[in-house]
């Protein structure tokens, strides 16, 4: 009997990393298709550049012009309608809740840590599209200020990694980052949000395990997958390769036209999580961001769609249905409607 061996990735993440698609045209020859199928504009492309890692483009449909992985990533001329309401700030991260570069507070007992300001993947609807992360990139010292910041409140019981991706960031700076905050009596929990275990799955790497672990921590990764035909096995394994270090790993997702807005969708993007070992936790509201008017839905129709969605599936795969909203102390549930 022959024997089957494993599949390896012959590169790197850091190599999958540099080597991202930002061609629109290499993307299209890659899926058989034409700019005029698509929609394309070079104008919103400019505003907000193509950028998607080879492992998430190999899983869109070749030939399928409205594949829902693609339209998350694809810049449309809907960009660039000015629409009222939509704000290039949409969910209050700058003034008061930036307190210290790199630090946003909105929540109490919680801080954000903005450990990195890229990406693997430019999302279309993106609410930190127009973030300031110049303002918030931190040197040495400026790390130092904001672990201070942190050390200072004993009230801040957990510490967010956020980004940009927080996974972009080596896996030293990484380990540095929670060592010092492990060594905060009054911080209990790590969480890291993060699309990088779904769009690039292999920086889930040992040594990267290695760095978010600490014994004085429990650890929390919220991945973000919209839709089920994001996750594959190389996803799946991922995920896996968390869970066996003891780390809880959640998912959100937001509720886009066009891409998830039906029933069928949303319990098939449950059902495949939670085969993966991840719980679905968010289902967003889309942060009416400056640029992504065009994938909003009325909330009232959001309701009845996770209604007919609750209706289908037990209530552990059924997402909380939420908004955020500036100046709030924590995140608007949105009540189903049957």
């Amino acid at each position: 009997m022959t024997e089957v061996l494993p599949v390896y990735h012959v590169d790197s993440w850091q190599t999958q990393l540099r080597e991202v698609i930002t061609s629109v045209d290499a993307l299209l020859l890659m899926l058989r298709l034409e700019r005029e199928q698509v929609g394309y504009s070079e104008a919103a492309d400019r505003q907000f550049p193509l950028r998607v890692p080879l492992a998430f483009a190999r899983r869109m449909r070749t030939g399928d012009p409205r594949d829902p992985l693609l339209m998350q990533v694809l810049a449309s001329a809907d960009e660039l309608q000015a629409v009222p309401g939509y704000l290039r700030d949409p969910v209050g991260e700058t003034g008061d809740a930036n307190p210290r570069r790199g630090i946003i507070q909105k929540y109490q007992g919680r801080v954000l840590l903005m450990v990195a300001s890229g990406c693997a993947v430019n999302c279309r609807y993106c609410f930190r599209r127009h973030f300031p992360y110049g303002e918030n990139n931190n040197s040495r010292s400026e790390w130092r200020d904001a672990l201070a910041y942190i050390g200072e409140d004993p009230n801040i019981k957990e510490v967010i990694f956020s980004g940009g991706d927080p996974l972009i960031a080596n896996d030293r700076l990484l380990a540095e980052l929670v060592s010092q905050i492990a060594a905060f009596p009054h911080v209990r929990r790590l969480r890291i949000h993060s699309r990088l275990p779904v769009v690039l799955p292999d920086r889930v790497t040992p040594g990267l395990l290695d760095a978010i672990c600490h014994p004085h921590l429990q650890t929390v990764a919220v991945i973000h997958a919209n839709h089920g035909n994001e996750i594959d096995r190389d996803v799946i394994a991922a995920v896996a390769a968390m869970r066996e270090r003891d780390i809880s790993v959640l998912n959100q997702a937001v509720l886009l036209g066009g891409i998830n807005d039906d029933a069928q969708t949303l319990v098939t993007l449950s059902e495949k999580l939670f085969a993966a070992g991840v719980l679905p936790y968010y289902l967003h509201l889309l942060d009416k961001v400056a640029g992504a008017a065009h994938f909003d839905l009325p909330e009232k129709r959001a309701r009845h769609l996770l209604g007919e969605v609750a209706a289908s599936l037990p209530g552990y795969l059924v997402p909380r249905l939420v908004r955020e909203e500036t100046g709030a102390r924590f995140k608007t549930g949105i009540g189903l409607l049957t």
